[in-house]
């Protein structure tokens, strides 16, 4: 059993997995799953799923943490939320370490989703509050 990457300590193909690969590609059923299975993919350099799973309008030409070759740490949810149906946020802690080492980063982060044709879907990172 490998452990998933976004720290919830089930099996990779239990947790984050299903949604990279299968008939559950990109269906994440909350803000919350979409946001670990997208710092699980980080993790494991899915760029295709990070892509797939940003919101069209919102999505950078570049992704320098792929790029950069960063190794990614741990995640903390802080908290979870809808505001409606179609609109969520998650206050997440990732940390992380360049390539060739050096001192642990610590990226804290409010991000929006929204559910778009029945899919969420990220949007953006606000300043946590």
């Amino acid at each position: 059993m490998t452990a998933c990457p976004c720290g919830t300590g089930a099996a990779y193909e239990a947790c984050c997995g299903r949604y990279h690969a299968g008939p559950l590609h990109l269906l994440a059923p909350t803000p919350e799953a979409l946001m670990r299975s997208r710092y699980s993919a980080y993790a494991l350099r899915l760029r295709e799923y990070v892509l797939d799973t940003w919101y069209a309008s919102t999505r950078p030409e570049q992704m320098e943490r792929f790029d950069a070759g960063v190794k990614w740490l741990g995640l903390t949810v802080k908290r979870a939320w809808t505001t409606s149906p179609d609109e969520g946020f998650v206050e997440f802690i990732a940390r992380s370490r360049a390539p060739g080492g050096g001192a642990a980063q610590r990226l804290e982060e409010l991000s929006r989703f929204v559910r778009d044709e029945g899919r969420w879907q990220y949007v953006e990172a606000t300043p946590p509050p």
